[in-house]
């Protein structure tokens, strides 16, 4: 196999939750460029529209924050194909707030989207990747499931228990050559991050406090994605990917 081959999902199916802009539509980018064809599902058809004008993909338009909206997004992903071979859980709300004013419905909120609905997923595809002897399932977390920041206490508990949930389903699905990755980015300059971070006296110091200096662009997410999903990453398995300019290491 050539590394051309090795870093190719030409022929792959994959799942892309979360497609409706910010790092999940950058995902669908860069996979239908590296030949994947890619299923984008989010909230929002406009937006999914126009990715799929732009990319070719096929899009579900549904609300994951709920139950019956994972299971129909499994249902009609499924119904053109036997199985989907590479599951991205790149939806996510970032619902912040001092706890002692933390709204309760804002907690299950961030849960259901950000750690109920990757579980719902990854369980609803996983039995096609088994039959087909394999599949990749990569979660899209944050660096602040591994490390501390004020104000994040919801958004920080979802996104460690995505970790967690990475690692249980690492260990149950390793055995049928399903590899199960998280990736852990820092402030990524999403429509959604700029918008949480663009005050400079929010920004500053976390900038001050990466060893890079800067905040993470969606390619970079994206790239990271691919070789997750990718056959040079076989190895690679129970992973937190943290992509976060040296912030978690000083």
């Amino acid at each position: 196999m050539t590394w051309q081959d090795r870093f190719s999902i030409a022929g792959k199916v994959a799942l892309v939750t979360g497609a409706s802009s910010g790092i999940g539509a950058e995902i669908v980018r860069v996979f239908t460029q590296a030949g994947a064809t890619v299923i984008a599902t989010g909230r929002c058809e406009h937006r999914l529209n126009t990715l799929a004008q732009q990319t070719a993909c096929t899009t579900i338009a549904a609300d994951i924050a709920t139950v019956e909206g994972c299971e129909s997004v499994i249902t009609q992903a499924l119904a053109g194909q036997e199985q989907v071979d590479i599951l991205v859980n790149s939806a996510g709300v970032a619902l912040v707030g001092p706890v002692l004013e933390f709204d309760p419905a804002d907690w299950d909120r961030t849960m259901a989207i950000n750690l109920r609905a990757p579980f719902l997923l990854a369980k609803g595809v996983a039995p096609g990747m088994i039959a087909a002897g394999g599949g990749k399932i990569i979660n899209i977390s944050s660096q602040t499931g591994v490390i501390a920041l004020p104000d994040h206490a919801a958004y920080a508990a979802s996104k460690g228990g995505l970790n967690a949930l990475t690692k249980s389903l690492m260990a149950e699905l390793a055995p049928h050559n399903i590899q199960v990755n998280a990736i852990c980015p820092t402030v990524v300059l999403t429509e959604m991050g700029r918008q949480i971070w663009s005050p400079p006296e929010k920004s500053g110091p976390m900038i001050a406090a990466t060893p890079l200096g800067r905040f993470g662009e969606p390619v970079e997410i994206a790239d990271m994605a691919l070789y997750l999903a990718a056959p040079a990453s076989d190895l690679v398995n129970g992973a937190l990917m943290m992509i976060e300019g040296g912030f978690s290491s000083v």
